[in-house]
């Protein structure tokens, strides 16, 4: 008898729309946290919910007749049984919107990882060795750049395997040299300082094992300047990518630098392209460098850096690595990329045909890190790096975004990092999703003359290549980064010659 009573009161109507009401409730609660949608959006959202909850209500009130003449409503079964697979359905929703929500809340960051690195030579003596089985052989390190995380990471090291015997090396390269020519057994450096092992290596990565790996973190110094409203005031984003995987906190080259400036008033969007090998002035101490190098410094210094060329503010960064760029592009479903050159990409060995391409997370990653099968070698790589950005802008300010909501935020998960607070970011969706508005998009790209030089700061005394940039760019970019910033549309004819097409204007000084 109580067993009959509990399974009536389980599928009574009165619980069963109760959980409906409360599952519509928290829903609408998680979402108006998000504040991604727009206030008619929402209230249509709740007209939806609310309308449902009726029309059930109404089918099992008109069932319940049948019930008291002693008849069976499949109706109102029916309806019930709808009716919770809403509520489940509701309830889903509500997670997605919490971790959204918690997503945002949570993307803002002002910490960067210094990553010390233990390697051998896979084909060494120790090449299969543990940290353990490294214990009295001979290390290599440098301090050429680092000290005070290198010095950490040697007291955690002997930690484990106690106080080891040290050769110190006046440069990176030279401390691969002594790896490769076995003067030393192992040797103990810094992730941000690869591109300087592999000056003479170019299988390091394939030819090498990180044994261990000890990590440090840094807040960064804040060297932005702040808009009060992103819906209203144009702004400048520096967007990055860092060329490692796994954390895209590490510290590390700068191989993407881009500057977009954004007037949210005018729809209007320039993404100015800085090559990796730009011969450009450091701004901590005004040594030549190239661009690259400045990631080694930490991000503040690749900011203020192109602040300084440009003659700009940047108001907020966005960073991004591999692992970044092919999850994002997997989670938007793929993108589309015209192609100005058909070539094979070293990485990959995908074939890449001159027009439109379909490309996948990883097909687009190696499309953008390819540089030796281009014409224009890095210039070239530049522009491939502003059209797969495009790409991906366009699909993600589509409202087809709220479909893959999920997909997205798993994607960029741990591996997209950028200082604009969370009101931002949800401002800026919240008014796309209102609007719906068209974007102008534009993209530019410094060139310059190449040549080899042995006179860099983070690598003096090595040959390396470097671009210096023709000013006549610099100057009209400026200009142009100006228009955007005070509301004058720009047209194509602006921006022609500069980058944006394979007929660049070589009107070079």
């Amino acid at each position: 008898m109580k067993q009959n009573k509990f399974m009536k009161f389980m599928t009574s109507r009165a619980l069963i729309l109760t959980l409906q009401v409360v599952a519509s409730g928290v829903l609408l609660y998680f979402v108006y946290l998000t504040k991604l949608l727009p206030v008619k959006y929402f209230a249509i959202l709740a007209a939806v919910l609310a309308v449902l909850v009726l029309l059930f209500w109404i089918i099992i009130q008109t069932g319940k007749k049948k019930i008291v003449e002693g008849k069976t409503s499949k109706r109102t079964i029916i309806s019930k049984v709808l009716s919770l697979i809403v509520s489940i359905v509701l309830v889903i929703g509500s997670t997605f919107a919490a971790r959204g929500n918690t997503f945002l809340n949570n993307v803002q960051t002002t910490t960067q990882k210094y990553a010390i690195n233990v390697i051998v030579l896979k084909d060494g003596d120790y090449g299969t060795a543990s940290l353990d089985g490294l214990k009295g052989v001979n290390f290599g390190r440098s301090y050429e750049k680092e000290k005070a995380t290198l010095n950490k990471a040697l007291a955690q090291m002997e930690e484990t395997i106690d106080t080891q015997k040290y050769t110190t090396y006046d440069t990176y390269s030279q401390l691969a040299d002594a790896l490769y020519n076995k003067e030393v057994d192992a040797i103990v450096v810094g992730t941000q300082y690869k591109s300087m092992l592999e000056l003479n290596h170019e299988g390091f990565d394939e030819e090498t094992r990180i044994v261990k790996t000890y990590e440090f973190d840094k807040k960064a110094k804040s060297v932005t300047t702040a808009v009060t409203d992103v819906t209203e005031k144009p702004f400048n984003v520096y967007v990055t990518g860092i060329d490692t995987y796994g954390s895209v906190s590490t510290v590390s080259r700068s191989d993407v630098n881009l500057i977009v400036t954004v007037n949210p008033k005018t729809k209007q969007i320039l993404m100015t392209s800085i090559p990796r090998d730009c011969e450009i002035e450091l701004h901590k101490n005004g040594k030549m460098d190239k661009l690259t190098h400045t990631g080694i410094y930490g991000v503040e210094e690749t900011i203020s850096t192109i602040e300084d060329f440009l003659d700009l503010d940047v108001n907020y960064y966005a960073r991004t690595n591999f692992s970044g760029i092919t999850n994002i592009i997997d989670a938007l479903g793929g993108v589309t990329v015209d192609s100005d050159y058909e070539f094979t990409t070293r990485h990959g060995n995908y074939h890449i045909v001159k027009g439109e391409n379909e490309l996948d997370g990883d097909k687009g990653l190696c499309f953008v890190r390819e540089r030796y099968n281009l014409p224009s070698g890095d210039y070239d790589r530049g522009r491939n790096q502003q059209k797969l950005l495009k790409a991906m802008l366009n699909k993600a300010m589509s409202p087809k975004i709220i479909t893959n909501f999920q997909r997205i935020l798993t994607a960029i998960e741990g591996c997209f990092e950028t200082n604009m607070s969370s009101d931002e970011i949800k401002s800026l969706i919240n008014m796309q999703l209102d609007d719906n508005a068209e974007w102008e998009l534009f993209n530019v790209q410094i060139d310059g003359d190449g040549y080899t030089t042995e006179d860099t700061y983070s690598m003096h005394g090595a040959a390396c290549y470097v671009m210096k940039p023709y000013q006549s760019y610099v100057r009209k970019i400026k200009k142009l980064i100006d228009r955007v910033e005070n509301g004058d549309k720009l047209t194509d004819k602006d921006v022609k010659g500069l980058g944006n097409d394979s007929n660049t204007d070589t009107d070079a000084e």
